[in-house]
């Protein structure tokens, strides 16, 4: 395929059409006539090989190939929308720019509370959107990247894709202040046999993987789609839980819970921000690359100090 015979204007009629799936709204969303949409959707059919859009009754609908462009062309076009976006140069006290980063609750309370607050302070034209990341983070992370502007997520669970390193924060167990079988620290035994709370996505993959290795598969009673809620589903219970130091933390004196230290050596955590090539060069994205580091230099030394 050689891209410099291909109109790029294309793209963007494809992804109309595609979603709109008729052509004079197509044409009206992009600024075309309906004959000059018409002419694009035929340039794309012989482009195809296939017709795209197929008529059902008083309706059109996607053919099978239509429906895998759909996305892939939503996809498309953010990146080039992101690339051609790409600055030289960038003052982030005059700028205004939203960048969207992916990242877990977990991320966004011990770490974007304070990147944003460094940001309303440096940079009030720049605003931060912070989505969660979806669980499909390490079958499509490509995807995923190029049609956002960062993902903060610990290693281990991507690879391959740009990434700067912002602090380190340790695994440890939590439990009821009140527990009936624990005491003053945790055992093997007490996690192959004591019911589990988990966070049911894959950013705790290589603590989950460790566990495995030690031989203890554990007995899950309640799986949750965020960190903070794995607090108060122990209190009270009999229940255990893995859980992020830094953010286990900010839960002494709220929620009825103790901190125990894990009966082996759990594999440190390192929280990284992964971003896609494309936006390597960018000053903006430098900017916001460097000014998540400088935040993060301030997390140095221990996660309980």
């Amino acid at each position: 395929m050689n891209l410099a015979r291909l109109d790029l204007n294309l793209v963007v009629a494809l992804r109309a059409l595609l979603e709109e799936r008729n052509v004079t709204r197509a044409g009206q969303r992009v600024g075309l006539s309906q004959p000059a949409m018409s002419a694009a959707l035929a340039r794309l059919r012989r482009h195809f090989d296939d017709d795209l859009l197929a008529r059902v009754g008083g309706h059109y609908e996607l053919t099978a190939l239509g429906q895998v462009l759909l996305d892939r062309t939503a996809t498309t076009c953010d990146l080039l929308e992101r690339l051609f976006a790409s600055q030289a140069d960038f003052d982030p006290a005059t700028e205004s720019r939203e960048f969207t980063l992916l990242a877990s609750d977990y991320a966004v309370a011990v770490f974007g509370t304070e990147l944003a607050r460094v940001v309303h302070e440096e940079a009030p034209g720049i605003r931060l959107r912070f989505t969660q990341t979806p669980t499909s983070v390490a079958d499509d992370t490509a995807t995923l990247l190029s049609t956002t502007d960062g993902l903060f997520m610990p290693h281990g669970v991507i690879s391959d894709f740009p990434a700067t390193d912002l602090y380190d924060d340790r695994w440890v167990y939590l439990v009821a202040d009140d527990h009936p079988e624990v005491h003053d620290r945790i055992t093997h035994e007490d996690l192959a046999r004591l019911p589990w709370v988990t966070y049911q996505r894959t950013y705790d993959a290589p603590a989950v993987r460790q566990l495995g290795m030690l031989g203890i598969e554990p007995r899950v009673e309640v799986s949750v789609d965020s960190f903070q809620l794995l607090p108060p589903m122990v209190a009270g219970t009999r229940r255990v839980a893995l859980l992020q130091e830094r953010l286990a933390r900010r839960f002494v004196g709220q929620a009825a819970i103790r901190i125990l230290e894990p009966p082996y050596e759990a594999v440190p955590l390192r929280e990284a921000l992964w971003w896609h090539p494309v936006h390597t060069h960018d000053a903006a994205h430098i900017w916001l690359r460097e000014t998540a580091v400088r935040v993060g230099g301030a997390f140095r030394g221990p996660a309980g100090a």
